[in-house]
């Protein structure tokens, strides 16, 4: 089976931060194994397509943390490649930058963004404070091949997002194991995620900015192995019927410097297209 490109970046990727990992001095060893979440397909820390509260990595107050990550998500009429990097200092600010790559084989083109994230935690610990952790964060989000989104009627080819996220993460909560939910609201008027631009040149319609709701909830069967499902809304700025995502993900931390998450994708209909279904796989290293 040959090994998509994507995968294979992944792999180099880990493979020199769990390096890096070997011989750093000032690794954060006080956050509980899998609590920094994956890595989000936007780049934040989080789930794969909802950013969630904490911050990525195992930074503490003390110290700070580094993670690159690649992703693949192959659903029915196209693949969404994305690769990028995230730093967290002192369990306070995260910043991260990702390289989104949308294959559309239909059109015999590829559509790349780039994303630069940064979050803010406002509050509280998902484990360690009585209400759940909340972080505001920004995705700047800037395509750099415009010419589908302007065709299909979007405005701009960037547009900046902003969340509010809230994680809790619930010890022993159902049969003694650890139970975490994630709810965010996001202010934006991207276009499936920015790559099919922003807003709408006919404003017959309204393209202003729009509250989308996005949530996530995992079961941890062990310390090292979650099951979990997500849930996020999009606007239809362009009025192509863009549905809401879902999936529903199994994810690994075999340790603090590596972990794989694999999930099955449901996202509605894209740029017209019904029943895109298929597969995610991301893999993520942490310094």
């Amino acid at each position: 089976m040959k090994i998509p490109v994507n995968m294979r970046r992944a792999a180099l990727v880990s493979v020199v931060i769990a390096g890096l990992v070997s011989s750093a001095q000032a690794i954060a060893g006080g956050k509980l194994l899998a609590t920094p979440g994956v890595s989000q397909v936007e780049g934040a820390g989080g789930g794969g397509i909802v950013p969630w509260a904490q911050l990525a990595g195992y930074a503490t107050e003390n110290s700070w943390s580094a993670s690159g990550f690649c992703s693949r998500a192959d659903i029915t009429d196209y693949q969404l490649d994305v690769c990028g990097l995230q730093a967290n200092f002192f369990d306070r600010v995260e910043v991260s930058y990702a390289r989104q790559t949308f294959e559309v084989p239909a059109l015999k083109t590829d559509i790349s963004q780039d994303i630069l994230s940064a979050k803010i935690r406002l509050y509280g610990d998902i484990v360690y404070s009585r209400w759940p952790q909340v972080s505001l964060g920004v995705q700047h989000k800037k395509l750099l091949d415009s010419d589908v989104a302007f065709a299909l009627g979007a405005e701009e080819k960037s547009g900046t997002d902003f969340y509010l996220a809230a994680s809790k993460l619930h010890l022993a909560a159902l049969l003694g194991r650890n139970v975490f939910w994630n709810v965010s609201v996001r202010n934006t008027r991207a276009n499936q995620l920015g790559l099919l631009g922003f807003g709408r040149r006919d404003h017959t319609l309204s393209t202003a900015d729009t509250f989308q709701l996005e949530a996530s909830v995992a079961l941890f069967v062990s310390p090292n192995w979650a099951l979990g499902y997500e849930y996020r809304q999009k606007p239809d700025n362009l009025g192509l019927g863009e549905q809401a995502w879902q999936d529903a993900f199994i994810a690994w931390f075999p340790n603090k410097r590596v972990n794989v998450t694999a999930a099955y994708l449901d996202l509605g209909s894209i740029a017209g297209a019904a029943e895109q279904t298929g597969w995610y796989l991301s893999l993520m290293g942490n310094l």
